[in-house]
């Protein structure tokens, strides 16, 4: 498939007349040692628990390798027992949060608009604060922009499911203003412990303020757009916000571009984290 093919797919997936983009899927091979010994079959309390399966491990795991499906198995129930532990500490700041009166926001909102999304996400997007919507369904992204925002993310491949949403203020703004400095200052310590508790592989700020606040910078978003930033340690890609490109709909083709890179940084970064498992 041509380059120009792949663009025009993708861009008319969310309203760019001239990006889908086919992921590369790369299959790399390995070659296991032929000699097997003793096989012998173990029952751990875990396998009981959840699956109820035995586990087959080889005497050859005093050489370093283990069946395929015993390193599936234990991955998976590994990274079940971690969704699960950052699931119950981010809902403990949730509910910390649901406290909160440090601003007058908290007083005259009618939901606290925490976040949303797969708490062990690679991708993570930050914007501004709530809005009317978001306000009265307690979710961040789902009015208009936060539509046009699933169709950014399906337009790379992605599930809105598989990435997690947040934003600098938790509660909306009256009439929707723009974010008052000493608002972002209380608030942004949620945010912070949210990024660190999710630990994601790159950042994606939407707009102005998440930008801005991130990287502690006063430069436009028109500058700051493109390329890859970095906030403590994570990469990060700053981006127009959704509500931007209803207004100002053919710039939805720099998103494409921008949203691009993020797919391709992390398709390379799932290659290389492959290849240290498998090596």
């Amino acid at each position: 498939m041509s380059a120009v093919k792949i663009r025009i797919d993708m861009e008319k997936r969310f309203g760019v007349d001239t990006i889908t983009l086919s992921k590369s899927n790369k299959v790399a091979s390995l070659s296991l040692p032929n000699t097997v010994t003793q096989i012998k079959t173990i029952e751990t309390p875990d396998a009981k628990k959840s699956i109820g399966k035995k586990i087959t491990m080889s005497a050859v795991a005093a050489n370093g390798y283990l069946p395929d499906d015993v390193l599936k198995t234990s991955g998976d129930q590994t990274s079940m027992r971690e969704k699960e532990r950052k699931s119950k500490l981010l809902e403990e700041i949730k509910n910390e949060m649901l406290a909160c009166h440090k601003c007058p926001l908290g007083k005259t909102r009618t939901n606290l608009v925490f976040g949303v999304g797969d708490p062990m996400a690679k991708l993570m997007f930050v914007g501004e604060a709530p809005g009317r919507d978001e306000d009265i369904q307690g979710e961040p992204f789902v009015g208009r922009a936060g539509q046009l925002l699933t169709k950014i993310i399906e337009a790379i491949g992605w599930k809105r499911s598989d990435v997690y949403i947040a934003n600098v203020l938790k509660c909306r703004p009256p009439e929707n203003r723009n974010p008052l400095p000493e608002e972002i200052v209380l608030c942004m310590p949620y945010l912070i412990k949210q990024i660190e508790l999710i630990q994601p592989k790159v950042l994606c700020a939407l707009g102005t303020f998440a930008a801005q606040t991130l990287l502690s910078t006063k430069a436009p978003v028109g500058t700051l757009r493109g390329k890859f930033h970095e906030y403590k340690g994570i990469p990060m890609m700053v981006t127009y916000h959704p509500a931007y490109l209803l207004r100002n709909p053919n710039d939805k083709a720099k998103v494409c571009d921008d949203m691009k890179k993020v797919r391709d940084f992390l398709n390379e970064l799932s290659g290389k984290d492959s290849k240290e498992k498998i090596s």
